[in-house]
């Protein structure tokens, strides 16, 4: 399934632009419907299924493009909503992507930008749903955790843990170094709970300042301070009843710490630079590649703060500790980055991920799905194999195995030693068959018929 067989919801007051939007998408999609009010919008995707929704951010009536946003929200969780809108309304676009939009379109539309957006929504909804078809027909207690699989006695034990702690509300402290998939885990703890079909939102609390962070966490009043135009929802609110990941929260500053404290506790925030009170209900789950304790003795980190965040602890280990779990995880990356990108890849040969089981991984899984998502954009083929895989893995393998002392060659078969000669020199080469028959001494139909026989 893809961009082809999705169904696209059309809404814009004007009669003319949403009727023309409709037939250029007309051939692209299974199902095209254009509606010209918020309310009617708001009854199909209330009552049918709806794959994307490309909506004009100012409609005519009380109901605008953000309303449509925030039911779409409630009501779904694989839809995905493009907005479109004019030059002065930007930075309210960029908002709504804050808040889980798709993307944006500025007026005038150009057609093939729309059809390239509404495509890759189309093919993210797709997968989305089919992960949660998949999730509905299993008991919980068989579900595999998306992009966490793993076989190896550390992620087996963490996975019962996930099972045990995902349909309660308890808070989650994730900890492990960076790239090892703590966004994966909260997500798929987000996704396998009561709180499922309500917004999951991510912040990275080292990335921000502390006026902003307090601004992201708990919104703030027009007014408030300079650049703060109007009223603005902060993501406890837009994540309300759903779930909140405070990623990198060993970062938070102590000040911020003390603030959101209070928040966990009373369950009620109030915006910067107001005196209104909003009784939220967020799940917390908490992320950091720090270990707090060493912060509590330094003073960085509040004792109080930790008690209430640590209500599981779960430590997840390194990529390079579990490579008996990338073949697993190659597999599952290499079907996502095809659904999403269109590409005819169904596989990878053995002497390909072989190499990528050698190698130490030092970006952890998140290294390891951008590796397979370039492979498989760039294969022209169905199966990945040695001459796909990026030049940095194979120089970096390469200068691992270097520094290591040689193994013992007695007792290994001759045509073994043949095939990794040949699979070290296609790595090195990035695939090109003639350079590599030179510096193994042999021709290049000899390799060729090589590559055959060892079905590389």
């Amino acid at each position: 399934m893809g961009e082809k067989d999705s169904v696209i919801l059309v809404v814009d007051d004007e009669r003319d632009h949403a009727d023309g939007i409709v037939e250029a998408l007309d051939k692209f999609c299974a199902k095209a419907i254009a509606v010209y009010t918020g309310k009617d919008a708001l009854e199909i995707i209330r009552n049918q299924q709806v794959d994307v929704v490309v909506t004009d951010l100012k409609l005519g009536g009380d109901i605008d493009g953000l309303a449509i946003l925030e039911e779409v929200g409630k009501q779904s969780a694989h839809t995905e909503v493009i907005l479109i809108t004019a030059y002065a309304t930007i930075d309210t676009c960029k908002e709504a992507i804050r808040r889980g939009a798709y993307d944006y379109l500025v007026k005038p539309i150009d057609i093939d930008q729309l059809r390239t957006l509404v495509g890759q929504a189309g093919r993210k909804a797709t997968a989305a749903m089919q992960r949660r078809t998949v999730a509905g027909k299993t008991d919980i207690k068989d579900f595999q955790f998306e992009g966490l699989w793993g076989k190896s006695p550390a992620m087996e034990g963490i996975l019962e843990v996930l099972r045990r702690v995902a349909p309660t509300n308890i808070s989650v402290l994730v900890e492990g170094e960076s790239g090892t998939g703590k966004e994966l885990m909260a997500r798929a703890i987000h996704n396998n709970s009561p709180r499922r079909n309500r917004p999951f939102r991510p912040i990275n609390c080292a990335g921000l300042a502390e006026t902003l962070l307090e601004s992201e966490l708990f919104g703030h009043a027009k007014g408030a301070f300079t650049g703060a135009t109007g009223d603005r929802k902060g993501l406890f609110e837009i994540a309300d009843k759903g779930t909140l990941l405070l990623d990198e929260i060993g970062d938070m500053p102590l000040n911020m710490q003390a603030k959101l404290l209070r928040v966990i506790e009373d369950g009620v925030i109030i915006p910067v630079g107001s005196h209104k009170q909003t009784i939220v209900d967020v799940r917390i789950i908490s992320a950091t590649n720090h270990d707090l304790t060493e912060l509590i003795e330094q003073k960085k980190f509040r004792q109080d703060l930790y008690f209430r965040i640590k209500g599981v602890s779960i430590t997840l280990p390194a990529l390079r500790s579990r490579a008996e779990d990338i073949p697993a995880l190659t597999e599952y990356f290499l079907k996502e980055a095809s659904l999403e990108t269109g590409s005819a890849v169904t596989g990878i040969t053995e002497s390909a991920l072989m190499i990528l089981m050698n190698f130490d991984w030092p970006g952890n899984i998140r290294q390891l799905l951008n590796c397979i998502r370039t492979m498989v954009v760039m294969c022209d083929a169905d199966m990945l194999g040695v001459h796909d895989i990026p030049p940095e893995i194979v120089q970096r393998r390469q200068l691992v195995a270097g520094t290591q002392a040689p193994a013992r060659l007695a007792g290994v078969p001759l045509n073994e030693l043949e095939k990794q000669a040949i699979i070290d020199t296609l790595a090195k080469t990035r695939g090109n068959r003639e350079k590599a028959a030179k510096i193994l001494g042999i021709g290049e139909r000899t390799l060729y018929r090589k590559i055959k026989e060892y079905n590389l």
